[in-house]
């Protein structure tokens, strides 16, 4: 038994704009448009037998608040040009920029149209094979807690883990990293940004979810009412969510 993540949720007021902004960002088509739901997918994508994540922008009725997220995108590049031109283009599409004390760094801070940060990195080699999507980072206070919770949690392998961050990709080596980076401060706030996890073809849901309290998931009660994914929180309580296959 196992989980995949499959999808990256943004929340937005407007999730056709932010979706929109988000395929245009990535080199994706816009999906699902309509009715509070906004998907950013990249061609070809299957979420039944996904090959890294894509992105889906859900309708919330509250603003972002002033807080930075604690979880966000960082986008990868091929060369300082890349990285020039992309950033370029990033704030034609309305990014801005971003200042959260991080000086005098090689990548660039931006935020999508609603405040939602991401970094474009600059060209790494750990990076050439990851599609736009480098990483999804997720701040935490403890990465090698992080990293064994969820190096169970999901079928990815972990890379790497020091006290400062844990490094996890799927096991076909695609798609994006997921890494656990130790920041300072607690979470405040609810998620803007947090992961979707899907079982495989086969596997009970409920088996899954009882699996995940067991290593110290909690439920968590959004508001969601009867739907048929589940939402949970971490041991440091970043929502996510368990998706039901067809």
């Amino acid at each position: 038994m196992a989980l995949r993540p499959v999808l990256v949720n943004i929340k937005a007021l407007d999730d056709s704009a932010v979706g929109r902004f988000w395929a245009e960002a990535l080199g994706w088509s816009v999906a699902g448009e309509g009715a509070g739901a906004t998907a950013a997918k990249p061609a070809g994508f299957d979420w039944l037998d996904p090959v890294g994540v894509c992105v889906d922008v859900i309708a919330v009725p509250e603003p972002k608040t002033a807080t930075k997220n604690r979880v966000h995108l960082d986008l990868a590049t091929t060369s300082a040009a890349h990285q020039a031109e992309l950033v370029a283009r990033l704030r034609a599409l309305g990014a801005t920029p971003v200042d959260l004390g991080q000086g005098d760094v090689p990548w660039t801070v931006l935020a999508d149209p609603e405040g939602n940060e991401f970094c474009v990195l600059e060209p790494r080699e750990t990076h050439r094979d990851t599609g736009p999507i480098a990483v999804v980072v997720v701040d935490c206070a403890d990465p090698r807690a992080m990293g064994r919770f969820w190096g169970e949690a999901v079928d990815w392998t972990l890379h790497e883990v020091t006290d400062d961050h844990a490094l996890l990709r799927s096991a076909r080596g695609v798609g994006p990293y997921l890494e656990f980076f130790r920041a300072p401060g607690g979470k405040t706030v609810p998620d803007r940004v947090h992961l979707d996890l899907l079982p495989y073809p086969g596997d009970d849901k409920e088996a899954e979810v009882a699996r995940l309290r067991a290593l110290g998931a909690t439920d968590l009660d959004v508001g969601q009412g009867d739907v048929p994914w589940t939402c949970l929180a971490d041991p440091e309580g970043h929502e996510f969510c368990v998706l039901a296959l067809p």
